[in-house]
């Protein structure tokens, strides 16, 4: 016998509940032609639910498949490709909301470590339902169902800024049960496992091809435990599902409704779909003839619930209904299925329709016994492994630990990081503690710094989470870092030492200082939640107080001009206090005899006059007030004290003239 080459010749297996079908074909001129098939149907329930349950028998099966293949083709089979039943898969849908520092922009890296999050989230909430098995399953895919920042729906979260995020994924599991007794028999058998894929995956590579898979079509492949859904859009693969209801349940309803067993019931049902007479006999030796729609009707119940199930299952995974669907599988041929699916989605009937192998493209010289829907899934394993010359099973290493992904589609850095359940939250640098204070009453807050962010490399070279990897990579994760916690002194929460000059002394404008009731005269380290209290004087009337001074005798002045009471002082401020009595500046006030310098309602005034002597009355002659339309009571005031119409003003006299209003 010829040694085979996996590169020209594939040997493809489909383990199914009820058959064990083998194709041997070879790559000829771009197309996969078959050069040898062979099924056995199980003697007894090996499997079920596409899950083996016999090992042993499963081997001696599997073995003559082997054998009789080796016979037919001249062709020693030493490797085999091989898929792991959809209807092993566990989907679960979970939504997390995770607070986030709003003055930080939503970059990818936080959607991503949101999203890794949540698929373990999924992960938990399938261990909290699987505890009583002995089964471990890992994530092979999922889909982001919709972003919420802040509670509302967003399509992207990158470049937005929020209190916080969330996401709804849609997460598939594998149980690793299902590959290991696949790889337990294979190896019992002598065959090495050259590839590996899902069965829905494989039916969907010839069944519905590329072109037709940017389409929204279902693709259900009707078994005898289960029935196993593949959805495309877009392009690509976007959900799996499985429907717990299949071929047995009819055979099983047949069996009751006229006293056959299992085998009998199973063969009635295969013949369903190509005879219109039947003759059987019941286990009580009677003998009976029906025609086909006579056992329909007395299943018609039962196709409708399984009907309503399959297309229950695909509008939770879809949405809405498909484009259109395809059935495989053994179970497709069932009389009234299609019609019923269809009328559960709401869909002309032509839009569901039964494949069988006369539709596939790029695969020749199918045999007779390969025609039908069931032959689908094992020429697709087989034409999905020669077409596809990476293992579906990639092996790489994360911080030293060995894994093995399922490779369902590309794999990136987080999926890897997400199978061995590394914390997203790791990912993403924390901000130090934050210390908040008290100042005069306002509470105050500092931030602490900005951790460092997580570092990922693949074999040595510095990458992100969407990195794709392939068997071999060595990935290595540093952890985000945490933040130094926040540091003030008092001198950071405001001016400790600000002075300004007043007449030559110099005088702080800071004056006690109380930390927690405790006097402090100079800058110390703030602790979070400390209560700071000080006195300031910030203006020239705090200043006067402060010196206590009459504010009606003494006015203050800044490079010869004359400052309000309500000035705000600055650090450095050189300030000249006189009294009123006192010259201001004789250089900046002109000379003569009938000239005086008064302040009028806060501002300096010369008055040019030609009189013996200036009195309080004359100055109406030089203010703008109109004293015959009262608008209230009138202030008439000199040096802060009421005037008298006659009084003689003097060099520098305070006047106040003006409307006081009445409430």
């Amino acid at each position: 016998m010829d040694t085979i080459n996996i590169n020209d010749i594939v040997f493809s297996l489909d383990i199914g509940t009820r058959t064990v079908i083998g194709v041997v074909g070879e790559l000829h001129d771009d197309n996969f032609r078959i050069l040898a098939s062979e099924t056995i149907e199980h003697d007894k329930r090996n499997m079920y639910d596409g899950q083996i349950h016999d090992i042993n028998s499963v081997v001696d099966i599997v073995k003559k498949v082997k054998e009789k293949l080796e016979q037919k083709s001249n062709i020693k089979l030493d490797k085999v490709a091989i898929a792991a039943a959809g209807r092993s898969l566990k989907t679960y849908r979970a939504r997390l909301e995770n607070n986030i520092d709003s003055s930080i922009e939503i970059d990818s890296r936080l959607v991503e470590s949101l999203e890794m999050e949540a698929i373990q989230l999924a992960q938990n909430s399938l261990d909290e339902n699987t505890k009583d098995e002995e089964t471990r399953y890992y994530c092979v895919g999922y889909t982001v169902v919709n972003y919420y920042l802040d509670g509302n729906f967003m399509e992207n979260l990158e470049g937005h800024r929020g209190n916080k995020i969330g996401v709804d994924v849609l997460a598939t599991f594998l149980p690793y049960t299902v590959v290991d007794s696949l790889y337990t028999v294979m190896d019992r058998v002598g065959l090495e496992v050259v590839n590996l894929t899902l069965e829905p995956i494989a039916a969907m590579n010839i069944a519905v091809k590329k072109s037709l898979r940017l389409l929204n079509i279902a693709l259900v492949d009707i078994g005898a435990g289960t029935s196993d859904i593949a959805i495309s859009r877009d392009g690509a693969i976007v959900a799996y599902a499985m429907a717990s209801l299949a071929g047995d349940e009819i055979t099983e309803n047949i069996a009751k409704a006229y006293l056959l067993d299992f085998n009998a019931a199973e063969k009635l049902k295969v013949n369903l779909a190509s005879k219109e007479l039947h003759k059987f006999v019941d286990i009580v030796g009677i003998e009976h003839e029906a025609h086909t729609d006579e056992i329909l009707n007395s299943i018609d119940n039962t196709i409708n619930i399984i009907a309503k199930e399959i297309a229950t299952k695909i509008l939770e995974f879809n949405d809405k209904a498909p484009s259109a669907i395809f059935l495989i599988g053994g179970g497709s041929q069932l009389p009234r299925l299609n019609e019923y699916i269809a009328e559960n989605l709401g869909l002309p009937k032509e839009r569901v329709v039964v494949r069988n192998t006369s539709i596939i493209e790029g695969v020749t010289d199918i045999p007779e016994e390969l025609r039908g829907p069931d032959a689908i899934t094992p020429i697709g394993i087989g034409y999905y492994a020669l077409k596809n010359a990476y293992k579906d099973f990639v092996e790489v290493r994360v911080n030293e630990q060995k894994i093995k992904l399922f490779n369902a589609k590309t794999i990136k850095v987080s999926d890897a990081l997400a199978f061995i359940g590394f914390n997203p939250r790791k990912l993403i640098p924390k901000r130090g503690k934050d210390i908040t204070y008290y100042l005069n009453g306002e509470e105050k807050r500092v931030l602490g710094q900005a951790g460092e962010p997580a570092r990922i490399y693949v074999n040595d070279q510095l990458v992100s989470l969407e990195k794709k990897l392939k068997s071999g990579d060595n990935v290595k994760v540093i952890e985000a870092t945490e933040g130094i916690t926040a540091e003030v002194n008092l001198s950071d929460c405001f001016e400790l030492h600000k002075r300004i000059l007043v007449n030559n002394s110099r005088i702080n404008l800071i004056l006690e200082v109380r930390i927690n009731d405790t006097a402090v005269s100079d800058s110390v380290r703030i602790n979070d939640g400390d209560i700071i209290e000080f006195k300031e004087i910030k203006t020239i009337r705090d200043v006067l107080e402060h010196l206590n001074l009459d504010k009606n005798v003494y006015t203050a002045y800044k490079a010869g001009k004359i400052l309000k009471e309500d000035y705000e002082l600055k650090n450095d401020d050189i300030i000249e206090i006189k009294s009123l009595k006192e010259s201001v500046n004789t250089n900046l006030k002109p000379k003569g005899k009938n000239v005086l310098e008064l302040i009028i309602n806060g501002e300096e005034k010369i008055i040019h006059h030609n009189k013996s002597s200036f009195v309080f009355v004359d100055i109406f002659d030089y203010i703008d007030i109109n004293l015959t339309k009262p608008q209230g009571e009138l202030v008439l005031n000199v040096n802060g004290s009421k005037a008298e119409f006659t009084q003689e003003l003097r060099e520098n006299d305070k006047i106040d003239v003006y409307w006081k209003k009445q409430l």
